[in-house]
């Protein structure tokens, strides 16, 4: 099928990128206006797409100003184009009534393409939890396919780098330390509806990496046990049913004696960290979670710099 795509010169693409396009050797230096007809979204994409006021200020800017950032894409078998980078970008262009859509067109294989993906929206403000979890699990498995082919001497992330773990090589790249990274991949063996309550704060992170190993079939009868109890698991819940499951102690009963009972404190070894005290070293437009990943990460370097210094 042939193109539609009209041709736009571009003297310069080093002011439009400063993530994974960057770093890439082969980006060809032409804008092409493609039908937002063509353009169709990247597969098992993990970022939703929202209406919400972000967008709207979005869709104002995009009638005011066009599209200033061209979005990436690559072709289909049918001619047609697969948005690596840019939902956003068409979505506020279909709200401002335009019918087509700035892009450059990359040849990218399945790997590289996500990895692009990944990186680029990762940057972003309000990522929920289940979408970050989704996105690092689809990185971290694009590194490890292109870790284990044998003709490739560099990769999208550059120069193959000898002793360093996938989870290292996904961090150098991210606003998370390997250990969270580790923790966000875990979100994506909970249930669907975990994953939700996660999203809105009616379960805590670590409690839900507790929860995670549950079986799929005790999940479930979690989920019937907090609408019969109409309370979710603390973190001294979470691992205890962690424990049952691992020995098959874990069944109706057993869950049911735990959520009915009423949340006693968590141990002196559990810190509550006032938010009044934290709000000055954060912006304010900072949600829980990103205050939670921060101090995890600058924890995980403390802890790396004692590390260093004990072994010396």
């Amino acid at each position: 099928m042939k193109s539609s795509a009209k041709n736009i010169s571009l003297t310069s693409l080093d002011d439009l990128f400063s993530t994974e396009e960057e770093r890439s050797k082969d980006v060809v230096g032409t804008v092409v206006n493609i039908p937002l007809a063509q353009l169709h979204d990247f597969p098992n994409h993990p970022f939703k797409v929202r209406d919400d006021e972000k967008k709207e200020e979005t869709v104002e800017s995009v009638k005011a100003y066009g599209v200033l950032v061209p979005a990436i894409v690559r072709q289909r078998p049918d001619g047609e184009y697969e948005i690596v980078s840019g939902h956003r970008r068409k979505r506020a262009s279909e709200l401002a009534g335009l019918s087509e859509l700035p892009a450059i067109v990359r040849d990218l294989d399945d790997d590289a393409a996500t990895i692009i993906m990944v990186d680029s929206n990762l940057q972003r403000e309000n990522i929920l939890p289940s979408e970050r979890a989704a996105a690092y699990k689809m990185k971290l498995e694009a590194i490890k396919r292109q870790g284990a082919r044998t003709d490739l001497t560099s990769d999208q992330l550059g120069q193959k780098l000898v002793g360093k773990t996938s989870r290292e090589l996904v961090a150098e790249k991210s606003p998370d330390s390997p250990t969270q990274i580790q923790r966000y991949i875990r979100l994506t063996e909970l249930q669907p509806e975990l994953q939700e309550m996660v999203d809105t704060g009616k379960i805590a992170m670590t409690p839900a990496v507790e929860l995670s190993y549950l079986k799929p079939k005790e999940q479930e009868l979690l989920l019937e046990t907090i609408d019969s109890e109409q309370a979710t698991p603390s973190l001294s819940q979470a691992q205890r049913m962690k424990k049952l499951s691992q020995v098959g102690g874990l069944n109706e009963d057993t869950m049911l004696s735990i959520m009915s009972e009423q949340k006693k404190p968590e141990l002196s070894s559990n810190i509550t960290l006032p938010g009044e005290k934290l709000k000055k070293y954060f912006p304010k437009s900072y949600t829980p979670a990103q205050i939670e990943n921060t101090i995890f990460k600058l924890l995980d370097s403390w802890l790396q710099r004692r590390q260093r210094d004990q072994s010396r």
